[in-house]
């Protein structure tokens, strides 16, 4: 189903009342979905395929990546789903049908989590691989993969 197909429903199903509550919630939609995208291919393409190669591939091509994932495009989806997600539950507020409400509740936490997670969990991880130098200086390339805890990860 497109986009537009998902806006107008909720749009008919729901007198969501203004334009500007759709364009959020068609933004949050699309947010949400290019973020659900990048972080599915990274736990089930991208990770297990780092986890069939050597320490140096390994470290050299996980620190590329997460520099490369440092983009506007992926931040603006990544934060702006939660925020997109969370201005389009409060629009709802204040709307005489709330019916998109309690999806937007659920969503807005889902979306909550992910942030926390990434922030708590990831990045300190990531910005550790990172900070243990270009691969050809590293002189424990196992140990560095290793702290990682990969296997959590690459599944």
């Amino acid at each position: 189903m497109q986009v537009d197909a998902v806006i107008t429903a909720a749009a008919d199903d729901v007198a969501i009342g203004s334009t500007a509550a759709r364009i959020v919630l068609g933004a949050a939609i699309v947010a949400t979905g290019l973020t659900t995208g990048v972080l599915s291919l990274y736990a089930h393409t991208i990770m297990p395929g780092l986890r069939r190669v050597d320490d140096r591939t390994f470290v050299g091509a996980f620190q590329a990546i997460d520099r490369a994932i440092i983009n506007p495009w992926f931040m603006s989806c990544f934060f702006g789903a939660l925020v997109l997600t969370g201005a389009s539950a409060l629009m709802h507020l204040g709307s005489g049908e709330r019916s998109l409400l309690p999806w937007l509740l659920v969503a807005f936490v889902l979306c909550l989590s992910t942030v926390v997670i990434t922030v708590v969990i990831h990045l300190p991880l990531n910005d550790e691989i990172k900070g243990a130098g270009t691969p050809d200086r590293i002189p424990d390339l196992a140990g560095v993969r290793s702290r990682f805890r990969e296997s959590r990860w690459a599944t």
